[in-house]
């Protein structure tokens, strides 16, 4: 585990840190983790909204693929 020393932070932003601690039953230290761990990273999408997202992609795009049953009939044609 990698360590931040964090200098000049106002008492203002420390109490406020220490009340949101309080309130989350969580040691100072364990709320400022929460907070900058929840902040980087990006976030996740849930099941459902990810495949909604798929859904979109395929309204917007044309299908990609023929029916090989089209392509014989001209190949015969032919």
């Amino acid at each position: 585990m990698s360590q931040i020393l964090v200098r000049d932070l106002s008492p203002e932003v420390v109490q406020e840190l220490k009340k949101r601690a309080k309130a989350n039953r969580r040691s100072l230290t364990a709320e400022v983790r929460e907070i900058l761990e929840r902040e980087a990273m990006p976030p996740r999408l849930s099941r459902e909204e990810f495949l909604a997202i798929v859904d979109r992609i395929r309204e917007q795009s044309p299908p990609q693929h023929t029916d090989s049953v089209d392509l014989i009939r001209e190949d015969r044609d032919r």
